[in-house]
């Protein structure tokens, strides 16, 4: 079940967007230059460089030259903290206070619809002292965003089972009446983990909604118990950021990975770093869990918290740690970040043909691997509109060297 219902695009006030915008000149992964044409939120057609026009009958047309870009379906972020984000440098205790919580859950997801994510999906706690108030916060934050980005949140109690465990389960339903579309939190912290995720997807079998749960995954015996009970999930199950099984012997590790495909469970995997503290940065095994069959998503995590003051956030960043760190294929990494992670969120696929969703991302770029390598101009697509450019000029000064070599720069011209 998909976080949130598609909703038809929006314009800025509100009504119905119904313009229809025409790529002109992408270069696709596969080498060809292409025009694109999107209308009503889809791609409506795909042909040779310079044989689309908009038609008569739009009631608004743009065109976008992206002659020099790499077109690319949209990354998704699977693993956001907006209610934590950018509090690294704040001084004193962290602040729940509901307006601040909503501007910190804005700001971030913004930064990362800036790197390409339209969909996001974040992890909010509930309980405790900050009650559901973050989480009213972030939802808030989705409301103001429509139209820009998909955002949705996962309700995450901090304890489950005991005598403490009752307020914990009371606090989840409440939050799934508010509107968090998944439940999950961290069973590893809770006295009983296993009693933990019993309730959980109790909870989500009751209510129909994915689960997505933290867990180091260090522990073989308790990752298999998971594993066996995911299995029976209709809505799905999504672990992260399984560190932990980086650090087994192989050979158990192997035999959870295969626990973990036979139960239809999603692995998101952290290319950037654990979000549970430094003590935990170490990353899933991408390679080992994608020969075993398990479904792979990559995310961010921490952003600019105290689990990671310099956390950017960017999936493109993620896709190049998993290409350069963990040696899978640009290809791979990026399917990490895009068609996989789209499908953790359980939202439907993207490629760049007619009748897909338009929910594209130009990279300035001419291959894949480039463009990982140096992601700076950046043209985001949501339902069919432009929603965020990032512009990066590189210039050096005049020199024989450079203009005898004829070497590329990247000038102030074109839409970036």
């Amino acid at each position: 079940m998909p976080d949130s219902q598609p909703q038809p695009p929006h314009s800025s006030s509100g009504q119905t967007d119904t313009a229809t915008l025409l790529l002109r000149g992408a270069r696709l992964t596969d080498g060809r230059t292409v025009d694109v044409r999107l209308g009503g939120g889809r791609i409506e057609a795909v042909g040779t460089a310079g044989s689309l026009a908009t038609p008569a009958s739009a009631s608004r047309a743009a065109k976008v030259d992206l002659d020099g870009y790499l077109l690319l379906p949209a990354p998704a972020e699977p693993h956001a903290h907006g209610d934590t984000a950018l509090t690294a440098d704040g001084d004193g205790p962290l602040s729940y206070d509901t307006q601040e919580v909503q501007r910190r859950a804005t700001e971030a997801a913004l930064l990362q619809l800036g790197h390409g994510a339209t969909a996001l999906r974040s992890h909010v706690r509930v309980g405790d002292v900050q009650g559901l108030d973050a989480l009213a916060a972030v939802l808030q934050a989705r409301r103001a965003l429509r139209g820009l980005a998909e955002l949705t949140a996962v309700a995450m109690p901090r304890v489950l089972t005991g005598v403490a465990g009752a307020d914990g389960l009371a606090i989840l339903r409440d939050a799934v009446k508010m509107g968090a579309s998944v439940v999950g939190g961290c069973p590893d912290a809770d006295p009983d983990p296993t009693g933990y995720v019993e309730a959980v997807l109790e909870l989500a079998s009751e209510h129909g909604c994915p689960v997505d749960l933290h867990t180091d995954a260090s522990d073989p015996a308790r990752l298999a118990r998971l594993a066996a009970m995911a299995g029976g999930l209709r809505f799905g199950v999504t672990l992260g950021p399984c560190g932990g099984l980086g650090r087994l012997p192989s050979e158990v590790a192997s035999r959870a990975a295969d626990q973990l495909a036979a139960a239809g469970v999603t692995v998101v995997c952290l290319p950037q770093g654990g979000c549970g503290g430094v003590d935990r940065r170490g990353t899933a095994p991408v390679r080992m869990l994608r020969a075993a069959g398990v479904r792979i998503a990559a995310g961010s995590g921490a952003l600019r918290d105290v689990s990671n003051p310099v956390g950017r956030g960017d999936p493109l960043e993620a896709a190049y740690l998993l290409a350069s760190r963990h040696g899978l294929r640009p290809e791979d990494a990026y399917d990490a970040v895009g068609s996989g992670a789209r499908a953790a969120l359980g939202l439907p696929e993207v490629r760049v043909e007619a009748g897909f969703p338009a929910e594209l991302l130009a990279v300035r770029g001419n291959r894949l691997a480039g463009a990982l390598s140096l992601a700076y101009s950046r043209i985001v697509v949501h339902r069919g509109r432009v929603v965020a450019r990032t512009s990066a000029v590189r210039e050096y000064c005049n020199s024989a060297a450079a203009a005898g070599l004829d070497l590329p720069r990247q000038g102030r011209g074109g839409p970036s």
